[in-house]
């Protein structure tokens, strides 16, 4: 492999994820946003057919997404939610908001009592939608995070079928975003301009 080419892959992505987050934390108007985004996703045939959907409970500047869940919780679909543990994602089914507490990074998680519970236990393959947080992507799909590979590490083993939502701030899509073999094209990226078709895996 080129290192020079590495090394200035390793550049441009954290130019993109610095600006990506400067334009994040600039967009106004966030709440009305992201409920308009989050409306799109749950008008999404992906979801109309899924039984068992995860959704990301927003942390800092992202896509908001806590003040629908209440929503999708009346609804008929098994809600997970992720939570981290030693750097990898657990999920945890979400039946009411009163399950949540903030934690240790003021991130809104499962509560700690609630999370051996064998029934509130729920493994990657019964996911049938998966809504993907992000830093940046591009219109192919491609998907920048924080650099820590948690998200990449839950999406290598969910089912191939299982389509990869991303929702984000149309500030937040770039011409390209560099990427490796191993890394994983979301299926569509919805924002308050438009859905873009992601090449998916």
């Amino acid at each position: 492999m080129n290192v020079e080419r590495v090394m200035e892959s390793q550049d441009v992505k954290k130019a993109i994820r610095e600006q990506a987050h400067a334009n994040r934390k600039a967009q106004e108007n966030k709440e009305e946003i992201s409920a308009s985004i989050c409306e799109k996703f749950v008008a999404l045939p992906e979801f109309d057919a899924a039984q068992t959907v995860m959704v990301y409970i927003d942390v800092r500047t992202e896509v908001r997404t806590r003040h629908h869940l209440p929503k999708l919780l009346d609804g008929s679909k098994r809600i997970v939610v992720p939570y981290c543990v030693d750097g990898e994602l657990e999920l945890f089914e979400l039946t009411d908001m009163d399950e949540l507490a903030i934690g240790m990074y003021k991130i809104l998680e499962p509560k700690p009592e609630l999370r051996e519970l064998p029934e509130k236990r729920v493994g990657v393959e019964e996911l049938d939608v998966i809504m993907v947080p992000g830093v940046a992507f591009d219109a192919r799909g491609a998907r920048m995070g924080h650099g820590f590979g948690y998200y990449d590490k839950l999406l290598q083993h969910a089912r191939p079928d299982t389509p990869l939502v991303a929702l984000a701030f149309e500030c937040q899509m770039f011409p390209e975003i560099p990427t490796q073999d191993h890394d994983i094209f979301m299926d569509k990226i919805i924002t308050e301009k438009t859905i873009y078709p992601g090449k998916g895996r």
